[in-house]
């Protein structure tokens, strides 16, 4: 019968507090039980499990191997005092299920986002309302072990008269970063790795031996080897991407090994790979699903058409841009005999290819969307599927879901129906062409004569749609998005501004009429489903939006309803001479309070109209933009405010999209059990919480990746045209400086504070009032919507953004 382990739980912590973690063998030698029995590993391990659970020890993975280290706060509960005096008990360490008790009842205590500023302080971003105005603060000092995106638990320590709160956090739940992107430089024992994201401050040791990916690597050579490889000058300056093998732990800096080399900055296509490695954005499909992928037919045989609808003598047609290679949606249009409108939108049945929770499921769930760089796509599905069997290429028979709505002659939908069909496209056109139709371009029109009359119904109808959208008030940016253009070699060309033409407008209000309309059946039904949010604008966004407008001499028509004065009981303010000293009478305290709003989307649309065509037009949109809420999926119908429509959903693009093919599901289950009433349908309401919650997360990602590689594109494009002038709109004013937007390419970059007042010979400050930069002898004024001249100067290493500095004797 084998002896219990001699040692206490202490004894173990204290052993593995030093700043190495120690695997089991290394902790056994350093209990002095070198000889452990196979009862003694295993009651080890248990020991550990339980600490492990009590939260006292981290485990890490190393070369595929566990090692253990103590928590910061076990570290400091084992040590034993110098004196040699015996240490004082241990309390009882209350069980996990004790301490989420113990929290849940502390109001100061919450779960959230760890966002890091490159400074080192950040804020907690909370994951539910905790009654406080905006996030909590948290100091450099008070940051703990966090890193940026980490989730956390933090305490609020402080909260302020502008119910704006600080604090601290207390521990890291879950890590954001199992991986990080940097640059690679060799040191005396081993190498470090520069995080490329600012955000993430602190260097990553790197162990000599741990330099080296796998594929660099001679054969059976060892991972540690007793002498260090030697310096491969490949590597030096390389960005790499480097697996963490133990996280940053008081104060002791994260260790790591380098799993792939992605090459040298600037070289080409290294700025994608590292923007990839950088958002975790899932690129390489396992072979298993590319096995599945490959094994889909990609014909559609005769027994998948049984009990479709079939559309295939109608000639329905795809419009996309130029350059798409998946066409996921395809329309028809035909005037009905009482003057009205038959719209068909038929969008490709990616639910018949993609089983729930097949490997190709699995997959495309964790990717959440497909993910376009200018010059590479990381799609959702592969190939096969995406640009095959699911993509509506012309002239072969595709599977669809189609929606059926039949509509009077203002445009309203009198009833719709929903079926799954089989289409054979008749063409694939783009919105040039179709938009060239519709202007009566004479070579174009003759080449597609057989659908031009169709394309001008199409275009009739859709501005019968775009008319009562209007009427209820939808809002209609019509903002320009930043267009990356290449040469036949690749090189990068030019940045110009996206145009949208009438046939862009027609594909979205027919996609929009039909998103509309399933959602309003699901709600019908009772079905649980994913639905396309857009809440209502924070009061404080739409006051502060309203306080820029006035400044350009505009409202948003909300009148008495902005603020009413209030006297704080409890706030009193020093009364001010005409001196500009403050003497000792005190005056109430009056701050403004905002009243119910009643906020309508047609106060936007209404102000949209007023500077449709004006010079302050972009600057306004943009500022709109800007106050309103970012669209989410959720599992409620919470309504969609920019669209005016309380039932809204994304149906139309499952190839690129999960949340599209989760409504797919759904619809076609309430197809098929026409006659039930069910109150979940084919997921439950907690599955659908956690996709939606999953979904708007990788769009978040996806759009931040793509918009930060256009940004790296910028600053590749602007290097090479460092010195040269052009005129500017300030587009933001702040306090480090200004925004402008270039008239001559589509380029924004900073005016910093400090190359303004080299310009102006005087130091400048921020104005709050009327939010300009002023020359503290108040003769150069910088304006939002100001025109200015300026020269474009470095390109900001950190954040890859151009910095420019005005001209003497710019315009005001």
């Amino acid at each position: 019968m084998s002896r219990p382990l001699e040692v206490t739980d202490e004894e173990i912590l204290s052993a593995l507090s030093g700043a190495e973690p120690k695997s089991l063998g290394e902790l056994a030698r350093s209990l002095g039980l070198p000889r452990l029995g196979r009862a003694g590993r295993r009651e080890l391990r248990h020991r550990i499990a339980k600490l492990k659970r009590q939260g006292g020890i981290e485990e890490m993975r190393r070369e595929g191997h566990r090692s253990y280290i103590a928590t910061e706060q076990a570290s400091k509960r084992a040590r034993v005092p110098s004196s040699g005096r015996a240490a004082q008990p241990v309390p009882p360490r209350e069980s996990p299920r004790e301490a989420r008790a113990r929290e849940r009842r502390d109001p100061n205590l919450f779960t959230g986002r760890f966002v890091q500023h490159r400074d080192g302080f950040g804020f907690v971003v909370p994951d539910e309302p905790i009654g406080m105005e905006g996030d909590l603060y948290v100091n450099a000092d008070n940051t703990g072990d966090a890193m940026h995106g980490d989730r956390v638990t933090a305490r609020i320590d402080r909260r302020r008269a502008d119910a704006r709160a600080e604090g601290h956090i207390v521990r890291v739940t879950s890590r954001a970063h199992s991986t990080v992107v940097g640059i690679f430089r060799y040191v005396s024992r081993g190498g470090i790795v520069q995080p490329l994201d600012p955000r993430l401050a602190q260097e990553i040791l790197v162990p000599a031996g741990d330099e080296l990916p796998e594929q660099w690597r001679s054969a059976g050579e060892r991972p540690r080897a007793e002498k260090p490889p030697a310096r491969r000058a490949e590597l030096e300056g390389a960005a790499v991407n480097v697996e963490l093998v133990r996280f940053p732990r008081g104060g002791v800096r994260a260790l790591g090994r380098v799993i792939e080399v992605l090459g040298k900055p600037g070289e080409a296509g290294v700025d994608v790979e590292i923007i990839v490695r950088k958002h975790h954005l899932p690129h390489v499909f396992p072979e298993e699903v590319l096995e599945a992928a490959r094994e889909a037919p990609q014909t559609v045989i005769a027994a998948a058409t049984q009990g479709r609808e079939d559309f295939r003598a109608l000639p329905i047609v795809t419009i996309d841009g130029e350059t798409a290679r998946d066409f996921d949606d395809a329309v028809y249009v035909e005037r009905l005999p009482g003057g009205g409108y038959e719209l068909q939108v038929h969008i490709a049945d990616v639910a018949h290819y993609v089983e729930r929770a097949s490997g190709l499921d699995r997959e495309a769930r964790l990717r959440g969307t497909s993910v376009y760089f200018p010059d590479r796509a990381i799609p959702m599905l592969p190939h096969e599927l995406s640009n095959g069997i699911c993509s509506l290429n012309p002239r072969e028979d595709r599977l669809v879901m189609s929606v059926i709505m039949e509509l009077d002659t203002s445009g309203k939908v009198l009833r719709s129906r929903f079926t799954p069909g089989v289409i054979r496209s008749a063409e694939r056109m783009t919105y040039t062409n179709v938009n060239l139709v519709l202007e009566g371009d004479p070579e174009i029109t003759t080449r597609y004569a057989a659908l031009a009359e169709r394309f001008r119904l199409m275009k009739e109808l859709a501005l019968l749609l775009n008319a009562r959208r209007q009427e209820r008030g939808a809002i209609d940016f019509d903002l320009p998005e930043p267009v990356v253009e290449f040469d036949e070699l690749g090189h990068l060309k030019t940045i110009g501004r996206s145009e949208r033409n009438i046939a862009h407008r027609l594909i979205e209000e027919f996609m929009l009429a039909a998103n509309e309309q399933v959602a309003r059946y699901l709600d019908r039904r009772g079905l649980g489903s994913l639905h396309r949010a857009h809440e209502i604008p924070d009061a404080k966004k739409v006051l502060e939006f309203e306080d820029l407008a006035r400044a350009f001499g505009y409202s948003l028509g909300l009148g008495a309803a902005l603020d009413r004065p209030i006297a704080v009981r409890h706030g009193r303010h020093a009364a001010q001479t005409r001196a500009g000293f403050h003497g000792r009478r005190q005056r109430p305290m009056v701050v403004g309070v905002p009243r119910e709003l009643g906020i309508r989307p047609a106060h936007y649309q209404r102000l949209v109209e007023k500077i449709s065509g004006r010079p302050e037009e972009r600057i306004l949109s943009y500022l709109m933009l800007r106050s309103l809420k970012q669209a989410r999926y959720a599992a409620e119908p919470i309504g969609h405010f920019a669209l005016g429509l309380d039932f809204y959903t994304h149906f139309t693009s499952p190839i690129r999209r999960y949340p599209d093919l989760i409504v797919h599901r759904i619809l076609k289950w309430a197809i098929a059990h026409p006659d039930e009433r069910s109150l979940t349908g084919p997921y439950h309401v907690g599955e659908l919480e956690e996709l939606s919650s999953e979904t708007s997360e990788a769009e978040r990602r996806a759009v931040d990746a793509e918009r930060e590689l256009v940004d790296w594109k910028t600053a590749e494009y602007m290097e090479r045209h460092l010195g040269e002038e052009y005129d500017a709109l300030i587009i933001s004013v702040q306090k480090f400086g200004f925004f402008v937007e270039l008239m001559e390419v589509f380029v924004e970059g900073l005016v910093p504070m400090d190359r303004l007042e080299e310009t102006v010979g005087d130091r400048c400050f921020y104005r709050e009032t009327d939010h300009a930069i002023v020359s503290r002898r108040r003769d150069r004024r910088f304006h939002l919507g100001d025109r200015v001249r300026v020269r474009a100067e470095r390109i900001d290493p950190v954040f890859k953004r151009v910095e420019f500095a005005v001209l003497p004797g710019a315009p005001e």
